[in-house]
C-alpha cells in the first residue's frame, strides 16, 4: 500500500484540493499501486471520509483509478505530468522531506481554525477587517500576553507586544530599530540561521559571529556589540540549550553594556524529556526582546509572529513596523487569539508534541550507533559524519529521494554533519521516509 505525501490546496474548496492533489500524485505512482483506504487518507488529511470517497469514485470514473471488491483502490495507466517550463525543484517534487525546522502541515487543525475565523468575523468583524495600529489588534495582544506567560514564562504587557509577519520580519524590525538608535554591531550565533547576519547587514549593522559550543553561544565574546540574536531554549541548528552560566553571563553583559538580547524562541513548546526551559525574557524583560511564532506549532504559511519588547525599544520598533507594512494580517492574528481562547491551540500543541516526540524516538532508534547531537526537543537533530563529507552524504540521500541540509549550510568551517528534520512528512508518510533514510545510510555505510 502506498503512503501518499499530498499537499492539499484548500483555497478553492477541500474536495477540489484533494482531487487535484491525488491527480498529481497518481501520475508519479507505478500502475497498480494500492492507495490507502478512504478512511485512512481522510484521517491523515483532516477531511471528511465522504470527501475522499467521492474523489476516489470520481477518479475511477475518469480512469485514473481502478477499484475492485477485495482488491482495494489502485492506480491506472496515466501519462506522467509534463515537465515544468523552467528549472528548479519545487515543494511538490520533494518525496521525503527531512529538512529541519518544518512542521507537519497536514496536521493543521482546519476545523478549529475555521471555527476561530467564524467566531472573529461574527463578534469582532470591524476590528479584524479595518486598518489597525502597527502593533496589531488589542484583543490578539491581550490573549497572547496571557498565553506566553502561562506557556513560556514570558512577562508580557499587551502594549509592549508587536505582532509581525513571521520571525524574519520581527528580527528585521529589531535590527532596523537598533540601527536607528545608534547601534553599529550585533552578534549572531555561528552556526545559526543564515538569514540573520544578512538582515543585520541590510540594516547597516556589523554582523558579529559568536561561536557555539556544547554550552550554547559563547556570549563572553560579545565585547562591544549592541546586541545579540540567540536561540537559548534549543540552539538552531546544533540543538544544545544555552547553559545556565551562559544565561546569567549574557544578561549581566546586557545590563552592564546597555545592550539587548533578541531571543528567538522558535520551537519552545516542543521539549520531550522534561518541562520546556522557560524563556530567557522571563528573567530580564528590561534587556531581552522575545520573538516567537506559530510557524512550528501551526504552519509557516500563516506568517504569524510576535515580539515582546523592552520598554526602551517599543517606540523604535513601532516606527519600523509602520513603514514596513503598516500592520500585519489582523484577521489571522485575531483567529489565533480565538484559537488560544477556546483551548483548541493548547490541544493541538499537545498532540503535536506527542507526535514529534514519537518521531524523534523512531529516528534515534533507526540511527542506532550513529553519533547524534541535540537535546530531546524541536523538529531536528544533528547527525555527525565522521567518515564521509557532507556533499557525498547529501548526494547519497538524494538518490533515495531524501532532501535535507548539511551543517555547512548554517556556517562555514564546521565539522561535517547532517541536520535531519523529522517534522515535515505527513503522518501517513513518516514510516516510508524513515525507511528511505535507513536504506540510504546502510547503502553508503555512513
Amino acid at each position: 500500500m502506498s503512503e501518499l505525501h499530498l499537499i492539499v490546496d484548500r483555497s478553492r474548496g477541500v474536495r477540489a484540493g484533494v482531487e487535484r492533489a491525488l491527480r498529481t500524485a497518481i501520475r508519479e505512482l507505478p500502475v497498480g499501486t494500492r492507495l490507502p483506504s478512504s478512511r485512512a487518507l481522510a484521517i491523515d488529511l483532516g477531511v471528511a471520509r465522504n470527501t475522499v470517497a467521492e474523489v476516489y469514485s470520481q477518479l475511477v470514473l475518469e480512469g485514473y483509478l481502478s477499484s475492485e471488491r477485495g482488491a482495494g483502490t489502485r492506480t491506472a495507466a496515466v501519462a506522467p505530468a509534463a515537465a515544468p517550463a523552467s528549472g528548479g525543484v519545487g515543494e511538490a517534487a520533494v518525496v521525503h522531506d527531512l529538512r529541519p525546522g518544518r512542521p507537519d502541515i497536514s496536521s493543521f487543525p482546519v476545523p478549529a481554525w475555521n471555527a476561530a475565523v467564524r467566531r472573529v468575523l461574527g463578534s469582532r468583524r470591524a476590528e479584524a477587517l479595518q486598518y489597525d495600529e502597527p502593533r496589531g489588534p488589542a484583543y490578539a495582544r491581550q490573549v497572547l500576553a496571557g498565553y506566553l506567560y502561562r506557556a513560556r514564562g514570558v512577562q508580557a504587557q499587551p502594549e509592549n507586544i508587536v505582532l509581525c509577519s513571521g520571525f524574519r520580519q520581527a528580527s528585521a524590525l529589531v535590527a532596523g530599530a537598533m540601527a536607528r538608535l545608534g547601534a553599529t554591531s550585533f552578534g549572531h550565533e555561528h552556526p545559526g540561521q543564515p538569514a540573520i547576519p544578512r538582515q543585520l547587514q541590510r540594516a547597516g549593522l556589523e554582523a558579529r559571529a559568536i561561536p557555539v559550543d556544547a554550552c550554547g553561544a559563547m556570549v563572553g565574546e560579545l565585547g562591544d556589540a549592541a546586541g545579540v540574536v540567540l536561540t537559548p531554549a534549543h540552539q538552531f541548528p546544533t540543538g544544545v540549550p544555552l547553559a545556565p552560566h551562559r544565561r546569567t553571563e549574557v544578561l549581566a553583559w546586557a545590563r552592564a553594556s546597555g545592550g539587548f538580547v533578541l531571543e528567538d524562541d522558535y520551537d519552545g513548546e516542543f521539549r520531550y524529556d522534561r518541562q520546556p526551559i522557560g524563556a530567557l525574557q522571563g528573567l530580564a524583560p528590561d534587556v531581552v526582546a522575545y520573538a516567537g511564532s506559530a510557524s512550528k506549532t501551526l504552519a509557516p504559511g500563516l506568517r504569524l509572529a510576535w515580539l515582546v519588547l523592552p520598554p526602551r525599544l517599543v517606540d523604535a520598533v513601532i516606527e519600523e513596523k509602520t513603514w514596513s507594512d503598516r500592520h500585519s494580517d489582523s484577521l489571522s492574528q485575531m483567529a489565533l487569539a480565538a484559537l488560544i481562547d477556546s483551548g483548541a491551540y493548547d490541544r493541538h500543541v499537545r498532540a503535536a508534541r506527542l507526535r514529534y516526540r514519537r518521531r524523534r524516538d523512531d529516528l534515534i532508534r533507526a540511527l542506532g550507533n550513529h553519533s547524534v547531537r541535540g537535546i530531546a526537543a524541536g523538529l531536528q537533530l544533528t547527525l555527525d559524519l565522521p567518515t564521509v563529507d557532507e556533499g557525498s552524504a547529501l548526494e547519497l540521500l538524494g538518490a533515495h529521494d531524501i532532501v535535507t541540509y548539511g551543517l555547512s549550510r548554517f556556517g562555514a568551517g564546521l565539522p561535517p554533519a547532517l541536520v535531519l528534520g523529522y517534522g515535515a512528512p505527513p503522518q501517513h508518510a513518516w514510516s516510508q521516509a524513515l525507511a528511505a533514510l535507513t536504506a540510504a545510510l546502510a547503502a553508503g555505510n555512513l
